[in-house]
C-alpha cells in the first residue's frame, strides 16, 4: 500500500529538483554542471552514489537472491529552439502557463506545470525514477528486486561516454531494465533502431553549355527512386516494415557546371528482423552510389518473449505499444521496457513542458510496478 503523504513529499522534491536541473544548461557533451548538482542533491539526502564521468549510479540491494532491475534515464538535452515563447531555462511561469494553455486548449495554472528545456525529455523520468528509488529504499522491506538507478549523459547524441561506454561496467549486475522516456506511462515493448547512411553518387564534371560530363545528380536520382520503391521482405509482427526515407540532398558548385558528385542522406528506422549490417548490404546491392553508414550500433530493441516485465504490465493493466524513437535501450543487453512520464510529442520542440500530475503519476506507477515485479 502506497504511503500517499510520502508520495506528495517526494513529488514536491522531484518538482523542485527538476526546476533546478532545467536552470542548468545540459546539452549533450556539456552535462558536468547538472551532474554535479544532482550528486550534491544526493549527498544532502544521504544517498550513496558512484559518479562515472557525467553518469551517476545508485544501488539498493534488497536480497542476494533477487534479480537487479535498472532504472535508467538521461540528464542531457538537445539544444534549445530559438523560437521559445518563454525562457527555456528559467521561465516566467505565468507566461509559460498561458503558452501551455494555448497548446493544450486547457486552463493551466503556473503551479500545474514544470516548463523549460529538458522538462519532458528526459527530466520528468529522471526525477520520477529518483523519487521511486528513494521511496523503495526506505519502505520496500525487502519485497522488491535489487535496484540500480542509472542517470546517463550523451544520450541525445549517442555519445561514447554515456550508456555506450557504461554498459560493460553494469552488464554483469543488471538483469532487467526500465528505460525512462516520455511515454505517458504506457510501456514501449519494442522500439525501432536508427541507421543513417551517407550516400555519394559519382559522375564526371563538364560544361553545361556543351552537355559534357556525366551528371551525378541524375545518378543519385535513379538511386533515390530505387530506394523509394525498395521493399524489405521481413515484416516485424510488432513494428511492421522497415522505414526508409531520403532526407537530404546536396550537389553542384555553379549553374553552368555539370556536377561530378551528389551526396544524399538516407534515414532508416530498422526493426528487430534485420541487423543494420544486413540493411546496409541490401541497399548497396541496389544502388550505384557509394553508401557508408555513420553508425551500425543503433539497433532495434524488443522485450523478450515471456518476459516478467511484460507479465507485470499485464497484471497492472498498463497498455503497451511499439515506439518509433530510439533511446538508451539500444545500448544495453538485458531484457527491458521503455516507460516514463510526459509525452514524446513534446520532445525536441519549443515550449517544452510536463504536468506536475504526470510526474506524480510516474512516481506512483514506477513504485507499484517495481513492487509488483516478480520472476
Amino acid at each position: 500500500m502506497l504511503d500517499f503523504h510520502e508520495i506528495k513529499v517526494y513529488t514536491e522534491d522531484a518538482v523542485n529538483l527538476l526546476k533546478e536541473m532545467i536552470a542548468i544548461p545540459s546539452v549533450s557533451f556539456n552535462e558536468d554542471e547538472v551532474c554535479t548538482h544532482i550528486c550534491k542533491w544526493f549527498e544532502q539526502r544521504d544517498i550513496h552514489y558512484t559518479r562515472v564521468g557525467c553518469n551517476i549510479i545508485c544501488e539498493h540491494f534488497a536480497s542476494p537472491d533477487s534479480p537487479t532491475l535498472m532504472l535508467c534515464a538521461h540528464i542531457d538535452t538537445v539544444s534549445a529552439s530559438e523560437d521559445y515563447d518563454f525562457d527555456p531555462y528559467i521561465p516566467d511561469y505565468v507566461k509559460a502557463a498561458e503558452v501551455v494553455g494555448k497548446m493544450t486548449e486547457k486552463e493551466v495554472c503556473p503551479k500545474d506545470i514544470i516548463a523549460g528545456l529538458g522538462s519532458n525529455d528526459d527530466g520528468a523520468s529522471v526525477v520520477s525514477m529518483i523519487a521511486a528509488f528513494r521511496y523503495l529504499r526506505n519502505f520496500s522491506n525487502g519485497r522488491t528486486p535489487n535496484l540500480m538507478l542509472v542517470l546517463t549523459c550523451e544520450e541525445e547524441r549517442s555519445g561514447r561516454n554515456g550508456m555506450t561506454g557504461l554498459w560493460d561496467r553494469l552488464a554483469e549486475k543488471v538483469d532487467y531494465a526500465i528505460i525512462g522516456e516520455p511515454t505517458g506511462m504506457q510501456a514501449a515493448t519494442s522500439e525501432r533502431g536508427l541507421l543513417v547512411i551517407d550516400a555519394t553518387a559519382h559522375g564526371v564534371s563538364g560544361h553545361a553549355a556543351r552537355n559534357e560530363g556525366v551528371n551525378a545528380i541524375y545518378i543519385a536520382m535513379q538511386d533515390i527512386e530505387r530506394l523509394r520503391s525498395h521493399h524489405f521482405d521481413r515484416i516485424s509482427p510488432r513494428m511492421g516494415k522497415v522505414n526508409l526515407n531520403v532526407t537530404q540532398v546536396n550537389a553542384g558548385t555553379a549553374h553552368n557546371v555539370i556536377p561530378d558528385s551528389c551526396s544524399f542522406v538516407i534515414d532508416i528506422r530498422p526493426t528487430e528482423q534485420y541487423t543494420n549490417e544486413e540493411i546496409l548490404n541490401e541497399l548497396r546491392s541496389v544502388c550505384t552510389s557509394v553508401l557508408n553508414a555513420r553508425n551500425l550500433s543503433n539497433v532495434s530493441s524488443a522485450t523478450h518473449e515471456g518476459s516478467p516485465l511484460a507479465e507485470t504490465l499485464d497484471r497492472m493493466g498498463i497498455s503497451s505499444y511499439s515506439s518509433p524513437t530510439t533511446s538508451d535501450w539500444m545500448r544495453i543487453g538485458c531484457d527491458a521496457i521503455k516507460m516514463g512520464p510526459g509525452d514524446s510529442a513534446r520532445s525536441h520542440r519549443k515550449n517544452e513542458f510536463v504536468f506536475v500530475k504526470e510526474v506524480e503519476e510516474g512516481i506512483k506507477t514506477y513504485i507499484e510496478f517495481i513492487e509488483s515485479f516478480k520472476i
